[in-house]
């Protein structure tokens, strides 16, 4: 095994900094519309602080832009965010924020003024087409892909007013940008510059790898049977002309000292990846979704399941890691987003009995992870899925609501298939990380006052998973990631610039592997069931000390390397022998 020693790999302040996603219209309410907002975000500073985020919050504000150079009235005023960056300068830290340029609102003043004639100056600011007429005389869109919330549905709508189709790949209200028109390019590269003046430190690029599409737009392969619209990815994503593009990008923000994120669904390809990310290229890092699509059948969305162990995770983990350790990119290291559910509801176990077991379990695995740490907001308190006994009308996010309605039609008359239906939207509904954040036991958590109705329900636990409830808690879920994201920086050396092994990767119930430099060694241990197992996978690595986990730690370091007696949901740490290195 190769030697990996920290100093050459290049030191930078993204790297090692954690980065805190807040979802503002569920972090806090201040001003009484039962909505969060920006000034809710700078009342949670010091909390934050505290649980070790010295760097970059990171706000999503929304996905539907139709304004750049402002806010959502909702969430406040750029003078709150000009307030918020300010104080975040006083406790050392920086914001981030999100970059919606592939697509606008349809209320976005371009978009309107695209809209309006057929001859407008900003009508090749989108994709407008002619479509096509069947053998039958009928009206069809250009191409047949499907809306990438609602697969059921074409990514092309109809404009009464000038005759012709627009490019909507997500929804109807969300016009996608024809970034092959230079002016759009421009007024892009001054945005960028609007925020970055204004002193947001850099940006996670929503879906960036759309921006540039095959110019022809040609049909899609066939591959969601009984259907017309299939996924179109091949041809919207990661287009010819992508590279070009986000290298005039990185023009600009060489122009500044920033942190880049990009959400790139459909980068797979290892060479594409390595050309993307770290000091090379374009960006900083992008989110790899393997983790997160483990679960999903071959060649289906995300609504559909098929089962998985721990040598699925093994080994992605492996191919990631050791990509970007080799080659020199650099990870995105994350378990949760806006866009999926919590954690411990899809991959451990959530059950009061065991849902504190598994967040540190979770945690454990995550901050020993190569990468730059990102936590969203309320995983590190364990929060969790809605409950089941929810009715559909709680779940807001129209992709939800898109699923259930295709869904309710096309088993209609199989109570089987519709009731699986409804177990996939419990298991991975975006809604479950959307739900308000849990401040405290009071009414709606502390998220908004008790006469004000909150934008989404708040999860039933709230009055027991709340941050109140564990900040004086030391064995708190929170209190742990604290202590770990801690112990993180103290050996960053190690777990953000590292080597890393997988070991005893055939196991089908523990993750473990071990990082090192010349200097020091340790190894992480998770066991992703909720039984008792007894584990032989440390026999080639002298643990002189097992030093943090869920369990208490005692009876590990009594008995010998060669069985290691882990208990449900265990997550432990261990100082190795650096020789074994």
């Amino acid at each position: 095994m190769s030697k990996i020693e920290p100093s050459k790999r290049q030191r930078a302040w993204w790297k090692e900094c954690v980065v805190y996603q807040i979802y503002p219209a569920s972090f806090q309410d201040t001003n009484d519309d039962g909505f969060g907002d920006v000034n809710g975000i700078t009342s949670r500073l010091d909390y934050l602080k505290e649980l070790g985020i010295y760097k970059s919050p990171q706000i999503d504000m929304g996905y539907d832009i139709s304004d750049y150079t402002d806010i959502d009235h909702r969430y406040g005023t750029l003078a709150d965010v000009d307030n918020l960056i300010a104080q975040l300068g006083k406790r050392e830290m920086k914001l981030m924020m999100d970059l919606v340029v592939n697509h606008t609102s349809d209320q976005h003043s371009w978009f309107l003024d695209s809209r309006s004639s057929t001859d407008h100056p900003k009508r090749d600011w989108y994709f407008w087409r002619k479509g096509k007429v069947d053998k039958d005389g009928r009206r069809m869109p250009p191409n047949n892909w499907c809306r990438i919330l609602d697969t059921t549905k074409s990514a092309w709508q109809w404009d009464e007013k000038t005759q012709e189709y627009y490019l909507s790949l997500f929804s109807p209200e969300q016009p996608d940008l024809n970034w092959e028109n230079s002016d759009v390019r421009d007024t892009v590269h001054s945005i960028i510059r609007f925020w970055l003046e204004r002193g947001v430190c850099g940006f996670r690029m929503d879906v960036i790898d759309h921006i540039s599409k095959t110019p022809d737009f040609p049909d899609a392969e066939k591959t969601i049977p009984g259907q017309y619209y299939q996924p179109g990815n091949a041809f919207y994503a990661n287009g010819p002309r992508l590279y070009e593009y986000l290298g005039e990008i990185r023009t600009v923000l060489d122009e500044y000292d920033t942190i880049t994120v990009g959400e790139m669904p459909f980068i797979n390809d290892e060479d594409e990846i390595i050309r993307t990310v770290g000091m090379q290229g374009p960006l900083n890092m992008i989110f790899l979704f393997k983790i997160l699509n483990m679960d999903n059948s071959p060649g289906q969305s995300k609504w559909s399941y098929q089962e998985w162990d721990a040598t699925d995770m093994k080994r992605i983990h492996d191919q990631t890691q050791n990509l970007m350790i080799k080659r020199g990119g650099w990870n995105a290291v994350f378990t949760e987003n806006h866009d999926g559910p919590r954690s411990i509801s899809r991959f451990a176990d959530d059950s009061d009995q065991w849902r504190e077991f598994s967040a540190k379990m979770l945690c454990t695995k995550s901050i020993t992870l190569g990468g730059t740490e990102y936590v969203y907001q309320g995983q590190e308190l364990g929060m969790r899925n809605i409950p089941r006994d929810w009715a559909i009308g709680e779940y807001k996010d129209v992709e939800s609501q898109n699923y259930w309605e295709a869904a309710s039609i096309q088993y209609a008359n199989n109570h089987r298939k519709l009731d699986w239906a409804r177990a996939l939207l419990q298991l991975k509904a975006r809604d479950h990380t959307r739900t308000p954040m849990q401040w405290n036991s009071s009414p709606h958590a502390g998220f908004c006052k008790s006469h004000i109705k909150p934008w989404m329900r708040v999860n039933d636990d709230y009055p027991n998973v709340n941050a109140a409830r564990q900040v004086p808690d030391t064995e708190s879920v929170l209190s742990y990631w604290k202590r770990c994201l801690k112990f993180r920086r103290e050996h960053k050396d190690v777990f953000i610039y590292g080597g890393f092994q997988i070991l005893d990767p055939e196991d089908k119930d523990v993750v473990a592997f071990r990082r090192f430099t010349d200097d020091e060694c340790f190894v992480t241990v998770t066991n992703l069931t909720g039984k008792h197992k007894e584990y032989l996978g440390l026999r080639e690595v002298d643990v002189q000390e097992w030093i943090i986990g869920n369990y208490e730690l005692g009876s590990h370091n009594q008995n010998s390397n060669d069985l290691l007696r882990l208990r449900p949901w265990e997550g432990a740490i261990g100082r190795c022998r650096v020789a074994d290195a």
